[in-house]
């Protein structure tokens, strides 16, 4: 097959094996060449397959010399479309620690359910005995509560009143203007209901139940706070009110998580391009913006530099760097440098069509958006015949 991108407004409905592969071999290469670390040896990640929680596995893996589990929902290639790329990042992880002489199996299926926390906590009592870190990365539009049947769909939306701004189609290069309108309570709730905290309190209760946490075991969930830019979609949006239900849930499984001395963390990252930000309003010109500022400055990061600081610096450091006031770890602190935000500011009035590709980095916005797919990558022949199906070796 010859597998070329194709893109659907902000999808691509295609993936590039080899690509894939080359850009895990990259992280790998990244952690491999910074300093190991003492850190956990028994790791799941839920939400394995992409961005940070790829990332989070790697660093595992390949930075602190530990066994991982990996959970997620990936679709395998046929005799018509590509697999996804969370599908052949895996399997490119599986087979490059198992080469390096890592333990690591995966669980593919909807990590909302029962079924699957279930099946995770058999893997972990049969191979494992226990797991000291748990990563918490799913980012998923729709959920189904195990419980009962109800079907959640998340919304990116202002609340109160609507939004109007500016935002970008980046393959084109057009700045246009964008009416959001305000979500519904439902809406809200609904949101709350797939990207807050309640599934990683029923991973986290039914673990404990199970008896497959260690003593001193962290748990870390992902989030985004974003500048006042973003706010009123964001972190004063429905999103927002997920983020806060998340932190919310922290507080509570610390306390459930006491007799183990162990913790629960969120962690709040930097913007990136992944799928999910692709589809916000907004953010994929901030991004582009953000970009061209940190890149002047050096201080520019992906997700494997961000998940390895968060390791190396904060997790497991002898003298960790300090949290903010509300307990958070601010992996986002480089972004938030008041003179990047304030040159952020001055030039979003003045960005159109006509100067945005001098003015922000739309290029590079554009380059990680086709890397998270396997494409764009100089050393591929893309116009080479290339076997889409490709194993994960731990899923049968």
């Amino acid at each position: 097959m010859i597998i070329q991108p194709k893109i659907r407004g902000f999808i691509c409905t295609t993936a590039h094996p080899v690509g894939c592969q080359t850009v895990v071999q990259e992280q790998i290469n990244y952690v491999t060449s910074h300093e190991s670390i003492e850190g956990p040896k028994r790791v799941l990640v839920i939400g394995a397959s992409t961005g940070y929680g790829l990332a989070s596995r790697i660093v595992a893996a390949f930075g602190c010399r530990a066994k991982t589990i990996g959970v997620f929902y990936e679709k395998e290639a046929d005799d018509k479309r590509t697999a996804s790329p969370g599908w052949y990042n895996s399997a490119a992880f599986e087979q490059l620690a198992q080469k390096s002489g890592y333990y690591a199996k995966s669980i593919n299926g909807d990590a909302f359910s029962s079924e699957i926390k279930q099946k995770t906590a058999e893997l972990i009592r049969r191979d494992l005995d226990q797991v000291d870190l748990i990563i918490y990365s799913l980012a998923s539009p729709r959920r189904i509560h195990p419980i009962t049947e109800a079907v959640f769909s998340s919304v990116l939306k202002p609340i109160g009143q609507s939004f109007s701004g500016k935002t970008i189609d980046a393959f084109r290069g057009e700045v246009k203007d964008v009416v959001i309108e305000p979500a519904t309570q439902d809406e809200i709730a609904a949101t709350i209901a797939v990207m807050g905290g309640e599934d990683w309190a029923m991973w986290m209760e039914y673990l404990l139940k199970e008896n497959v946490l260690a003593q001193d075991v962290k748990t870390v969930a992902y989030s985004y706070l974003g500048p006042q830019l973003t706010h009123a979609i964001y972190k004063d949006g429905t999103i927002g009110k997920a983020k806060e239900h998340l932190k919310m849930t922290a507080d509570q499984l610390n306390g459930m998580l006491k007799k183990l001395n162990g913790e629960a963390i969120v962690s709040v990252d930097k913007a990136v391009v992944t799928q999910a930000s692709a589809a916000i309003p907004v953010v994929p010109l901030y991004i582009s913006l953000l970009f061209k500022m940190m890149k002047e400055k050096g201080t520019h990061e992906g997700c494997i530099e961000q998940i390895y600081r968060l390791f190396h610096d904060y997790l497991y450091a002898k003298h960790p760097r300090p949290r903010d006031q509300e307990g958070y770890i601010r992996l986002d602190d480089y972004e938030m440098k008041e003179e990047i935000q304030q040159k952020i500011m001055a030039l979003w009035p003045q960005i159109t069509s006509d100067n945005v590709n001098e003015l922000a980095d739309v290029k590079g916005y554009c380059n990680d958006f086709y890397r998270l797919f396997g494409f764009g990558i100089d050393k591929i022949d893309y116009n080479k015949d290339t076997d889409p199906q490709v194993k994960i070796p731990s899923i049968e």
